[in-house]
C-alpha cells in the first residue's frame, strides 16, 4: 500500500476569516491558492503511481484541493470525505480506517498540518508530534510493504515534494 499525502492549498486568512463569524471549516482557498495548487498537480502527474482512492477532510480548503487533484490526474472518482483527516483527530484515526482499504493500492489523502505532519510521524515511527514540515500544497508518499497492513512505525517515506518542487517538475 501507498499513501501520498497531500497539504491542502494556500486558503484565506484564518483571523479574518474568523472575523466573519463562520466555521474554519468553510474557510476556502485563495484564487492564488487555486492557482499554485492547480501548478503543483501538474507536477505531481508527472511523478506520482496512479491513484486508486482519493480521499480528503471535509473541510472546504481540503474539499477544493482535492478537487484539483481529481481534475488534473483525471481520477473519474470524486474525493470521499474521511472525518479522520479532520485536524481534531488523532492519526490512528486515519490509520485504522486505511488498514480497512484494499491494500494493494495508492490512497491520496488532503488534509491539514500540523495534523498531517503527526501522521507521517506516526506512520513512519509511531511518534505522536509533527516531524515533518510539510507547506501548503506539499506532498510526502509513504509506503508499506506488499500486503501488509499499514500498521504504526511500519511505514517507509519514499520521497516528499515541496510545493516548489512540484511546480518546477510541471509541465
Amino acid at each position: 500500500m501507498q499513501l501520498l499525502i497531500i497539504r491542502h492549498a494556500i486558503a484565506e486568512d484564518r483571523d479574518e476569516f474568523a472575523s466573519s463569524g463562520r466555521p474554519d471549516s468553510e474557510r476556502p482557498l485563495t484564487a492564488f491558492g487555486r492557482r499554485r495548487m492547480r501548478k503543483n498537480a501538474k507536477g505531481l502527474k508527472r511523478v506520482a503511481p496512479p491513484i486508486d482512492l482519493l480521499v480528503t477532510s471535509p473541510y472546504a480548503r481540503a474539499l477544493d484541493t482535492a478537487g484539483i487533484i481529481a481534475e488534473t490526474l483525471g481520477i473519474k472518482t470524486g474525493p470521499t470525505k474521511v472525518q479522520a483527516l479532520t485536524p481534531e483527530h488523532h492519526p490512528k484515526d486515519f490509520l485504522a480506517w486505511l488498514a480497512k482499504q484494499k491494500r494493494a493500492q495508492t490512497v491520496a489523502a488532503v488534509g491539514h498540518d500540523p495534523h498531517l505532519s503527526r501522521l507521517i510521524g506516526w506512520c513512519v515511527a509511531s511518534f505522536d508530534a509533527p516531524i515533518a514540515d510539510l507547506k501548503k500544497g506539499g506532498m510526502y508518499l509513504l509506503t508499506w510493504e506488499e500486503n501488509a497492513a499499514p500498521e504504526a512505525g511500519k511505514a517507509k517515506l519514499a520521497w516528499l515534494l515541496a510545493p516548489a518542487h512540484l511546480r518546477a517538475i510541471a509541465d
